[in-house]
C-alpha cells in the first residue's frame, strides 16, 4: 500500500468541523464510533440519511420560517423522494444572516483593481436591488439571467433575485450569442443583468452589441441592467430597456420570500455539444444543504476564512463558491486570465490577500508546472490549508507537483461531481490521508458505488459512478420537460431505480475513489474498456505537449485509439517526437494503451467551461456532423479535425 502525500496532524483533526461534527452525533447518541474513521462515518451517514441530513440542518443552523414535517419520505425512491416538507426557508437568507464590518467579498481582477465589499454593505446593495427588482414585478418563479464575469455584481443579483424567490440563472461574457440565446431562450427571463465588456489576457472586449441582440431576442425581458465593467459609462443606446447598474435601486426593506425545500434556485445548463443545452433546475434547499455539508465539513471552511475559486459565472463551481457566504468566509472573486501579466498571478494574489482555501483546475496546475515559476520559491502560503482541483481528474503527477512546489503541509481536495447536482458526488474531508492520484473519497450522504456493465458493485476494478440512494441536491426537475422523461433519461434508465452519473471509476483500498474519464468517451480496444484521463496523464506530463485529446476511433468492428497533441510554441511535430510519446505511454501504462496513431493539432477544442470535448472530435473523425459549436470557447479548433484527410487518419 503506498505511502500517504499528507495525512492530517491530531491537533488539526480534532480541531475541524468535522471534529464538533462527529462530537455532536455521538453526544446525540446518534453514532457510536471511536476516533475519527471517516469510513464508519460516511457509511453510517448513507446507512441513516434522514438522520444524517436532518443533523446536518441543525448543525449548520438552517434558517427556515417554517418547521419541516418530515425529513425524507424514501430513499429508495430515484427521482422522486421528497426532502423536508412542510419546511419553508430562503436561500438568501440563509447566506446574509451576517451583516458586520467584515469583508463578505475581495473583487480583484487581471487589471489590477480592488474592492473590499463588507457583510453589511452587500446587505444594503441587495436590498436596493432586491426592492427595484420587485418594483419591476420579479415575483417568485420569475427567472433573473446574468451575462457576467466573476464580479461583486452577480453575487449582489444573485441574492437579491433569489430573496424574492425568483430562480437566478447566469453565463460568462465569452459566451457567443447563439449560445446565450440557446440557454436564456429557453427560460424567458423577466430582467437581465449583463456586462458591457470584460477583460482576458490584457485585452478588452465591447460586448454591448452582444447584449443588444439578445436583448431583441428575448421578449420576455422588461429590464437589460447594464454593469460598468469595461467602461466607467457605456452608452445605453443599443439598449430598449437599458439602465445602469447603479442607478436600478429602489427603497423597500430587505425581505425574504418563505418558499418550499425545493423551489426553483438555480437553472444550470449541460454543455450542449450534442444538441441545445440541458437546462437543469436546483432547488433551493438541497442546494444550500448540500454546499453547507462540503464547505463545514468537508472543506472545513469556517467563519473568518477566506475562499477561493478561479471560475466564471458559467460553470457551477461560481454557485458552490457563493454559498461560502452562509458559512461567514470571505470570498475572493478573481476576473481575467490565470496567467496575467504573468504565471505568478494567482498565488502571488493567495499570498496577498492571505487565501485559507485555493480552488483550481488540473488544467491551471499543468500550464503552471510548464511555465516553470515555482510558487513556493516567491511565495509564502503560510494561511493556504487546503488547495481544491476540479474540472477534470487531477493526474498523480500533479499531487507530486503541488507537495513539491507549491507547499508541503496542505489538504489537496480533488473534487468530483457537477453542474448535474451542483455540488460533489467524491470530495476531500480533513480526517483522511491524501493518496497520490486519489480523491480522499465519497462525500457524507452520498451512497456511492461503483458498477460494472451488469449493474453489480465491483471493488478495485473501473466500472460506472453511480448514487444508489436519493440526496437533497438532486435537480428537481429539468425545464420544459412536463413528464420528467428527459429528466429519468439523463440519469434513471442505464441502471433503473440508480442515478447513473456517467463517470468511470474505480474504489480504491483506502476508501478513495480514482476518476478516470467520463464514460461516453471511454475507449474500447479490443473490448478492454479504458478511461481517457489514465492517457492525459502520461501524454501532457511529457514537456513538448500542452495539451492532448484522445478518442476512439471505429474500424473494423473494433476501437483503435487515435491521439491529438498540441505542442509548445517552438516544438515541431516528427515521428521521433511521436515515437517518444508512445513509448512514454507503454511505459507507464499499457500496450493497450498505446495509440494507433498520434498526430498535431492546432487546437484542442473545449467547451466554455474549460473541458476537452472528446465527443465533437469523434464525430468528426467519423464524418458525423457536430451539433452546437456555440457551446464550445473556441469553434474554430473544430475545422483541423473537419478537414482531416482519410489517409492521415489510416
Amino acid at each position: 500500500m503506498s505511502e500517504p502525500l499528507w495525512s492530517p496532524r491530531r491537533l488539526q483533526r480534532g480541531a475541524t468541523t468535522l471534529g464538533a461534527f462527529a462530537h455532536h452525533l455521538r453526544d446525540a447518541g446518534l453514532f457510536d464510533s471511536d476516533g475519527e474513521n471517516y469510513q464508519a462515518l460516511w457509511q453510517w451517514s448513507v446507512e441513516h440519511p434522514a438522520v444524517f441530513w436532518e443533523t446536518v440542518w441543525k448543525f449548520a443552523d438552517v434558517r427556515a420560517g417554517s418547521p419541516y414535517t418530515q425529513v425524507l419520505d424514501d430513499a429508495t425512491r430515484m427521482p422522486g423522494a421528497r426532502w423536508f416538507e412542510g419546511a419553508r426557508l430562503n436561500f438568501a437568507e440563509n447566506l446574509l444572516r451576517f451583516h458586520d464590518s467584515t469583508a463578505a467579498l475581495v473583487v480583484l481582477d487581471e487589471r489590477g483593481r480592488r474592492r473590499e465589499i463588507s457583510y453589511a454593505q452587500l446587505q444594503e446593495q441587495v436590498r436596493g436591488l432586491a426592492a427595484a427588482l420587485k418594483r419591476e414585478g420579479v415575483v417568485p418563479g420569475d427567472r433573473v439571467a446574468a451575462f457576467l464575469p466573476n464580479c461583486a455584481e452577480a453575487v449582489i443579483g444573485m441574492l437579491a433575485a433569489t430573496s424574492l424567490g425568483a430562480t437566478w440563472s447566469s453565463c460568462s461574457p465569452d459566451f457567443g450569442f447563439n449560445g446565450v440565446l440557446d440557454r436564456f431562450g429557453q427560460i424567458e427571463p423577466k430582467v437581465l443583468i449583463a456586462c458591457d465588456g470584460y477583460s482576458y489576457g490584457g485585452k478588452g472586449v465591447d460586448t454591448m452589441e452582444r447584449v443588444a441582440q439578445i436583448e431583441a431576442a428575448l421578449p420576455s425581458l422588461r429590464r437589460v441592467v447594464v454593469v460598468p465593467y469595461l467602461n466607467e459609462a457605456p452608452p445605453l443606446s443599443p439598449l430598449k430597456q437599458g439602465v445602469l447598474f447603479g442607478d436600478y435601486r429602489a427603497e423597500g426593506a430587505l425581505e425574504f420570500a418563505q418558499l418550499p425545500f425545493d423551489h426553483p434556485l438555480y437553472i444550470l445548463y449541460s454543455s450542449g455539444t450534442t444538441g441545445k443545452p440541458k437546462c437543469i433546475v436546483h432547488g433551493a434547499g438541497g442546494t444550500l444543504l448540500q454546499h453547507l455539508k462540503e464547505h463545514m465539513l468537508h472543506g472545513d471552511l469556517r467563519t473568518g476564512d477566506r475562499l477561493f475559486f478561479f471560475t466564471t459565472c458559467g460553470w457551477m463551481m461560481w454557485n458552490w463558491l457563493v454559498s461560502g457566504l452562509a458559512v461567514g468566509a470571505t470570498l475572493v472573486l478573481f476576473d481575467g486570465s490565470p496567467f496575467h501579466p504573468g504565471p505568478e498571478a494567482l498565488f502571488s494574489m493567495a499570498e496577498r490577500e492571505q487565501l485559507t482555501h485555493f480552488g483550481t483546475s488540473p488544467k491551471y496546475l499543468s500550464a503552471l508546472e510548464k511555465s516553470g515559476w515555482v510558487p513556493k520559491d516567491h511565495v509564502k502560503l503560510e494561511a493556504l490549508r487546503v488547495i481544491f482541483s476540479t474540472g477534470s481528474p487531477l493526474a498523480p503527477e500533479q499531487f507530486d507537483y503541488v507537495y513539491d512546489s507549491v507547499k508541503r503541509d496542505l489538504q489537496l481536495a480533488s473534487i468530483s461531481g457537477g453542474t448535474d447536482i451542483v455540488s460533489c458526488f467524491a470530495l476531500g474531508n480533513p480526517w483522511s490521508p491524501v493518496f497520490r492520484g486519489e480523491l480522499q473519497g465519497p462525500g457524507l450522504g452520498m451512497a456511492l458505488e461503483v458498477y460494472d456493465e451488469l449493474g453489480k458493485p465491483v471493488r478495485g476494478q473501473p466500472g460506472e459512478l453511480v448514487c444508489t440512494k436519493a440526496f437533497p441536491s438532486m435537480p428537481v426537475a429539468f425545464w420544459n420537460d412536463p413528464d420528467g422523461s428527459r429528466y429519468r433519461a439523463a440519469y434513471f434508465e442505464r441502471f433503473p431505480g440508480i442515478w447513473y452519473h456517467g463517470d468511470y471509476a474505480e474504489m480504491t483500498p483506502h476508501g478513495g475513489l480514482v476518476i478516470t474519464g467520463r464514460s461516453d468517451a471511454t475507449l474500447n480496444p479490443g473490448g478492454v474498456r479504458i478511461g481517457t484521463a489514465e492517457i492525459y496523464r502520461v501524454v501532457d506530463a511529457q514537456p513538448e505537449v500542452l495539451e492532448s485529446v484522445v478518442v476512439g476511433q471505429r474500424v473494423d468492428n473494433d476501437d483503435r485509439v487515435i491521439l491529438f497533441v498540441r505542442l509548445r510554441e517552438g516544438v515541431e511535430w516528427n515521428e521521433a517526437l511521436g515515437g517518444r510519446i508512445a513509448r512514454a505511454i507503454r511505459a507507464g501504462l499499457t500496450p493497450r494503451h498505446v495509440p494507433a496513431k498520434i498526430l498535431a493539432c492546432p487546437e484542442v477544442p473545449r467547451t466554455i467551461s474549460g473541458k476537452i470535448t472528446e465527443i465533437a472530435v469523434r464525430d468528426l473523425i467519423h464524418g458525423r456532423p457536430v451539433k452546437n459549436t456555440d457551446a464550445l470557447a473556441n469553434p474554430q479548433s473544430l475545422d483541423y479535425f473537419k478537414n482531416l484527410s482519410p489517409e492521415a487518419l489510416r
